[in-house]
Formats: C-alpha cells, structure tokens, sequence
C-alpha cells in the first residue's frame, strides 16, 4: 500500500493573516508520460511580512520551481498561490504583469543591470517604465541602506561584483514590493561581497520591514535568514527557526544521508 504523503508544515487558511505570499496545496508537473516530472508535489506554505526566509534543499528538490510560481514567474499545475491579497491563479498575461511590476521585487545571481545607464538610472529604470516617480525620501533610504550613496553616477563596468549586486539590490527594494524574491544572490560571489549583500538583505527586513525570501544552498547564507524551509522531492520536508550555518549543515547531511539509502 502506498505510504501517506506527509502533512505540509504549514497550512494557510483565507483567514489567516500576515502573510506577505502564500502557496496551498500548489503542484508543478512538467511533461506527460513517461517524460512527467513532479517538481511540486502540493505544497503549501506562507511567508510572514517582516520576515527573511531561506528555501534549501537538495538539487532537483524544487525549490526554485516553488519560487518562480510564487512569484508568478512560472504557471502552476493545480493548487493556489497568493502575493498579498491577490491570488494569481487565473490572472492574465497583462495583470501578472502589473502585479510583478508593482508588488515583486526579484534579485537574481546574474544581477542583469543595463549596461549603458547608471546605477542611479538601474535602480529606478522599473518606475521609469511604469511611469511612476521614485519616492525620494524611500529612495535615499534605499541607496543609504545598501552603502550606494557614493556611487550613483558610476555604470555596472565601473563597479565591483558586490557592489552590482548592491544596484540590484537596491532596485528590488526601490518600489517598495510586497515581497522580495532572491534566486542564489550571492552564486557569482566571492565570500566578502556574499556577506555584504546577505547583511543588506538581512538589514532591508530588520530596518526597512522588507519580506525576502531567498532560494540558496549555502548554509552560511541560509544562516541569515529567519526561518529556513527544506524541499525534497518537490515536497516540504521540514523547517529550522532562528537557523544557524551549523544546524543547516546538519540537515542537509541527513537529507543527503536519506537520498543515498533510498
């Protein structure tokens, strides 16, 4: 007989509150048939406002998958996800859109700044196709936060590898999203520049009342998160509170540990 899948962690209610994203019972299958791949397998979960939260998990667990639907970057298979008060499932190409542009921030390892403008003109250029104007003072708070005040002027050649990833940072930040969304930040590097970002990220929920969630394998930058969640499978197998590098370490090895036995 086969065995029980196991209850999620958590399980949103439309009465529950607090709660910056959520995904109930949400499940992404990719193919038909003997090429069908479960990359979610009805997941739910929530990620509280004002808090910076951690997806891990083995490779192929899902949880970039479980980001990009919840950031309505990828379509899902059954199941709900909501930013906010506003559920996606159902919305159309134009209205994803408007939610993506005004509610999401996203920061991604390959930073994908432009070029030829300036970090200043980088970090409001998603307003500026919106045709809103920065709120001046949220801005110099912003640029203040991340320790780009200096550098406004300065195009993405003229500046360092974290000091890009400040820009884009800063850009996510810029709009005031309901959420932010971080895919492997701090993959393209080094050591110093991963902690100056994973502080300001840290710095943007604790004084500016940011929510991040961010999808990473490295224990130590998991470790500056509030909260990490673990996928296996496509399913949510377990969570640590107030993490510590050692303790993420620990359960990845028993993930690992499980993968090799099974």
């Amino acid at each position: 007989m086969p065995q029980a899948a196991p209850a999620p962690l958590h399980t949103p209610t439309p009465t529950s509150t607090g709660a910056a994203a959520r995904a109930v019972g949400l499940s992404k299958v990719y193919g038909q048939g003997e090429t069908r791949v479960v990359a979610l397998d009805s997941v739910s979960v929530d990620f509280a406002r004002g808090s910076f939260t951690a997806i891990m998990g083995p490779s192929g667990s899902g949880k970039s998958t479980l980001m990009h639907c919840m950031a309505g970057l990828d379509s899902v298979s059954s199941g709900s996800t909501r930013i906010g008060d506003t559920e996606l499932t159902g919305l159309n190409d134009r209205q994803m859109t408007r939610l993506r542009r005004d509610k999401v921030g996203f920061v991604f390892q390959a930073f994908n700044l432009l070029p030829t403008l300036t970090a200043y003109e980088n970090i409001t250029l998603p307003m500026a196709i919106a045709g809103r104007v920065p709120d001046r003072q949220w801005l110099d708070t912003v640029v203040n936060t991340v320790g780009l005040s200096g550098r406004l002027a300065h195009r993405p050649s003229q500046l360092s590898g974290g000091q890009q990833q400040r820009v884009a940072v800063a850009r996510a930040l810029a709009s005031r999203p309901e959420i932010i969304f971080a895919d492997e930040p701090t993959g393209n590097l080094d050591s110093r520049s991963g902690a100056e970002i994973l502080g300001f990220l840290r710095g943007s929920v604790r004084e500016l009342g940011q929510t991040v969630v961010m999808v990473t394998h490295d224990p130590v930058a998991a470790a500056h998160a509030d909260r990490v969640v673990f996928l296996a499978d496509g399913r949510l197998t377990d969570e640590l509170t107030e993490p510590t590098a050692e303790g993420v370490l620990d359960r990845m090895r028993l993930f690992e540990a499980k993968g090799r036995t099974s």
